[in-house]
């Protein structure tokens, strides 16, 4: 009798053995060799890439078509993408629960389907009597748009195999099964196996293929990391319960950037685009108050402003309290630090709070410099004028470094009606010499010695 062969495969980094062990021997992490899926007769499965042959080309007999990329109707999603939808690409979508990933993924295929374009959408968790009350909220489908609600991967197959969409959607890829795995659905087997068949399927029929995942209390995609290592782009929706704003992001992607973001607000008809943020990002926004201060960050190429709030109090503690919400903690105390020292402002005396508000994270360099006047202004119960923008990198030693795209962040905030800008030196000195003419009186700053002269000169 032929003894059975088993074999341990890492989830972490899919390196595979022979023989568990509580350490990876590739990637050393612990506790994530886990038996691989079996065949009837209790035999390893081993997973093929491509069913057929493959075919040897040289470089320029390989072509492109136009047909090769897809418009979503979405220019949110499309920036994420990085311009549009590739064909054979594998695309994974994750995101909390309730915050809107199918939402989102139904309203593309609405438009998908209103530009004939055939659309095969399953789903593992709704009905479909449930999915068309969830899609009425959208609008009017065309028939397009073809709904199957199964869990099987095998039929499913087959169902691709007969329709030959140009996009598929899988929602979700944790309640999806394999017959020939005998695990439960959501199991590390069960995922793997799952996406290895549409990564393959995806490849071989030239098909888009989206798939929705779960996400786990650390907010990375639920099941094996090398999940995300096996699909061409993985995009992570987020944003707040209590704001009706969302952000795409995307964290992979091999036919685009992965710095660009797209924003939606969610209402009643579903997910509407947010094509300036700046605007809704400042609403509300307290005029001439002490700790307000407006910079402007990049998102890949797009522009936007944001405001930094600071709140300096006396501590009636042995220690002072330190709060930031919405960027790096660590680096709110280097930059108190940095105050200290060259602008002998003793906040060793204070508790200070910073908030980025309007619920953004942000850890960009270019944040330092408002931060430091937001909490000047704080102390000193100094505001700045309303229509003053800052943005600049700040060293231990108190130099204001220049930052990236400096041009792109002052045309943006002349558009919204800003008049001082305060900047690097550096990033002065660039945005004089690129020969485009502004109206913003822009203020240089070399060290943040000079702070407590801007203050003056920009009232």
């Amino acid at each position: 009798m032929a003894k059975k062969t088993q074999l341990y495969f890492c989830s972490e980094c899919g390196t595979e053995t022979s023989k568990w062990s509580g350490q990876c021997p590739a990637c050393k992490e612990w506790n994530t060799l886990v038996l691989a899926p079996t065949d009837s007769k209790g035999n390893a499965v081993k997973r093929n890439t491509f069913g057929a042959v493959s075919e040897v080309k040289s470089f320029s007999e390989v072509s492109l078509t136009a047909e090769d990329g897809m418009d979503s109707g979405i220019s949110e999603l499309n920036r994420v993408l990085g311009g549009s939808i590739v064909r054979g690409s594998l695309i994974l979508v994750g995101g909390d629960p309730g915050i809107g990933k199918s939402t989102l993924l139904l309203q593309m295929c609405k438009h998908l389907s209103d530009m004939n374009r055939n659309v095969l959408y399953v789903s593992g968790e709704e009905s479909l009597r449930q999915i068309k009350l969830r899609a009425e909220r959208i609008g009017e489908f065309s028939d397009n748009l073809k709904l199957v609600s199964d869990t099987n991967l095998d039929d499913i197959r087959e169902h691709v195999l007969n329709l030959k969409p140009d996009v598929l959607v899988i929602d979700s890829i944790q309640t999806m099964c394999l017959s020939g795995v005998e695990s439960a659905a959501g199991s590390v087997s069960q995922v793997r196996e799952v996406t290895q068949v549409l990564l393959r399927l995806s490849k071989e029929e030239n098909i888009a293929t989206f798939i929705i995942g779960h996400v786990t209390k650390e907010g990375t995609v639920a099941g094996p990391r090398m999940l995300e290592h096996m699909v061409d782009t993985v995009l992570y929706f987020e944003g707040d319960n209590s704001s009706s704003y969302r952000i795409l992001r995307a964290v992979k992607n091999r036919f685009g950037s992965t710095n660009e973001i797209g924003v939606f607000e969610m209402y009643s008809g579903g997910l509407k685009e947010v094509l300036n943020p700046s605007e809704h990002m400042l609403e509300g926004m307290p005029e001439d108050e002490p700790g307000s201060v407006v910079t402007c960050i990049m998102e890949g190429t797009r522009p936007m402003l944001v405001e930094v709030q600071a709140l300096v109090t006396k501590t009636a503690f042995n220690m002072p309290r330190r709060t930031a919400a919405g960027t790096d903690y660590n680096r709110v105390n280097l930059l108190l630090a940095v105050m200290e020292k060259h602008m002998k402002i003793h906040y060793s005396e204070c508790d200070a709070y910073i908030n980025v508000a309007g619920g953004m994270k942000v850890t960009t360099p270019s944040l330092d410099l408002p931060v430091i006047m937001a909490l000047f202004s704080g102390y000193t119960g100094t505001p700045l004028p309303h229509k003053t923008i800052v943005f600049g990198e700040v060293g231990l030693t108190g130099e204001v470094r220049a930052v990236t795209q400096p041009l792109s962040r002052v045309l943006e905030a002349e558009k919204l009606g800003y008049e001082h800008c305060v900047l690097p030196y550096a990033s002065l000195v660039s945005v004089k010499n690129s020969g485009t003419k502004t109206n913003i009186d822009l203020i240089g700053v070399k060290n943040i010695k000079d702070l407590r002269d801007i203050f003056k000169d920009v009232r």
